[in-house]
């Protein structure tokens, strides 16, 4: 049996050096890493962590939507000349 096999895995560049950086503080390579996920994976017979889809609560959900809406130009951003405005109009005063 051969000592080593090789595995090939394309990632964005952004997220290779991510990888690099972080594994670096464990004094492990991205190589190193990978065998530690395949071990445990056999170790329990499948991913070693949940796959989910996140879920937020309604409000969480709205904001993450208007937030969008902003960014993609569908809803005009507030403006505020100050902080107090900005306050004021988070707790609904009319000033």
């Amino acid at each position: 049996m051969p000592r080593n096999a090789d595995i090939h895995v394309r990632t964005d560049p952004q997220t290779k050096a991510g990888a690099e950086q972080l594994f670096s503080t464990f004094g492990i390579t991205i190589s190193d890493a990978v065998n530690i996920f395949l071990r445990q994976s056999l170790l329990v017979g499948g991913l070693p962590f949940d796959v989910r889809q996140p879920r937020f609560n309604d409000e969480t959900e709205a904001a993450m939507k208007e937030a969008r809406d902003i960014m993609s130009g569908k809803v005009k951003a507030k403006v505020y000349s100050s902080v107090a405005e900005m306050n004021a109009d988070i707790d609904g005063d009319d000033e």
